[in-house]
């Protein structure tokens, strides 16, 4: 389980932020044939669970979540419902992690409606044409701080950079 980092007491009583990676849970979608897909779900319920048991408070989470939530944050909503990182199951586990922690999707308040990516395969020669994304990466806040969350934004052109990696990097800025 990640650890919080602590921010310094400069900012109003501090601010904790969680950066999670959540296993990205191989080829297929079965718990029963790809031991990863277990793990990841296994890894869901265990952050769901301790944000249930430590409710964070005046907190900020971001990271590779490995899961696409919404309609609009994979390319073709219904030719992924069956593959790994948009399947009702991690979908449903994340939404209990987001209940659990009381956290909003920062990126979502901020960009609520359209198509939004923030990852796109390697195995796209042409990635920016073809425009098959996913929005895997997330930044989330705690109810007590969410309205100070303002500017989301996903950094598209750096996955054209040389040498990219396959995430585009996602922004937002808070007036704590």
């Amino acid at each position: 389980m990640a650890t919080p980092a602590i921010l310094p007491d400069g900012l109003e009583n501090g601010v904790t932020i969680h950066n999670f990676y959540v296993p990205a849970g191989g080829d297929k979608p079965d718990r029963e044939v790809n031991e990863k897909f277990g793990q990841k779900l296994d890894y869901l319920s265990e952050m769901r669970d301790w944000f249930r048991a430590e409710r964070p408070e005046k907190s900020i989470l971001v990271g590779d979540l490995n899961i696409a939530p919404r309609e609009d944050d994979v390319w073709d909503h219904k030719k992924m419902l069956k593959i790994v990182s948009h399947t009702p199951v991690e979908v449903e586990l994340l939404a209990a992690v987001q209940e659990a922690g009381d956290w909003a999707d920062v990126t979502r308040s901020d960009i609520p409606e359209g198509l939004l990516y923030s990852w796109w395969s390697y195995r796209a020669k042409d990635w920016d044409a073809a425009d098959k994304g996913r929005r895997l990466d997330h930044v989330w806040a705690t109810g007590d701080i969410r309205h100070a969350a303002h500017s989301s934004r996903v950094l598209r052109c750096a996955r054209g950079w040389e040498k990219p990696s396959d995430h585009a990097p996602v922004f937002a800025t808070f007036d704590l």
